[in-house]
């Protein structure tokens, strides 16, 4: 008796069954219902990082992935969007308290804050934990001219 010959689909069907199929995230979602909103705020960038309690990351955003690019990634605006980004990310996982800490000295830390405040989670307390040195390296000899 001989062998049925296998079917062979073309590519172009191929490809259009595996365009069309249904994205499934792979990432299952935690509940997280308290966590740590860290705010990053340089003069050209911003990023949130929300974490849970223990640390680990649930969900970050910058002001890049936010759509921004350029000198526009440094700016107020860009920091509360970013910001509004993640806070929408972890509030359909469930998170409706929150501490917050903000490190750096760029434009975004006021703008970020607001937008933090503004977006209904509650907040337990609010810490500045950008590094001061305590007379930190030593500084570079003077010009000789």
């Amino acid at each position: 008796m001989t062998k049925p010959i296998p079917r062979i689909s073309s590519r172009r069907t191929r490809m259009r069954s595996r365009r069309y199929r249904r994205i499934v995230s792979r990432k299952n979602v935690r509940r997280v219902p308290k966590g740590i909103i860290h705010v990053q705020a340089s003069f050209n960038n911003t990023i949130v990082t929300v974490t849970d309690v223990r640390g680990q990351v649930v969900f970050w955003s910058s002001a890049g992935t936010s759509g921004f690019k350029g000198a526009k990634k440094g700016t107020p605006f860009a920091a509360q969007e970013t910001a509004r980004d993640a806070i929408y990310a972890v509030s359909r996982q469930g998170m409706q308290r929150a501490e917050v800490m903000i490190k750096g000295p760029g434009p975004g830390r006021d703008a970020a804050l607001r937008a933090i405040r503004r977006s209904g989670i509650l907040l337990s307390f609010v810490r500045d934990i950008t590094p001061m040195p305590h007379n930190g390296c030593r500084p570079p000899k003077k010009r000789h001219i």
